[in-house]
């Protein structure tokens, strides 16, 4: 993965909908430095892309635990994905 870092699909499951989520997620990975995205899934949990420096990804995964207020997260699920996958920004995917 050199050159593109590493990347992960992370399901977020708990109170994660409904609690401006999505926008959270989307702020703190521009913030880190990540390109990817995050939506909304039917079950009420969340899932998000997340690409970059196996730090940036590191540190997004911890700050996934909290959440904004208003979330209480129950589990953090990451999988292994494709960094040439991810967008070159961050955005909402729906």
């Amino acid at each position: 993965m050199s050159g593109r870092g590493k990347a992960l699909l992370v399901r977020i499951a708990g109170r994660v909908q409904g609690v401006g989520f999505r926008a959270w997620t989307r702020d703190e990975a521009r913030r880190i430095g990540l390109r990817g995205w995050v939506r909304n899934e039917p079950d009420g949990s969340v899932s998000a892309l997340i690409a970059g420096s196996n730090e940036a990804v590191a540190e997004m995964l911890k700050a996934l635990w909290q959440g904004p207020s208003g979330a209480d997260v129950g589990s953090v699920e990451p999988e292994p994905a494709d960094p040439f996958d991810a967008p070159a920004d961050f955005g909402i995917a729906g």
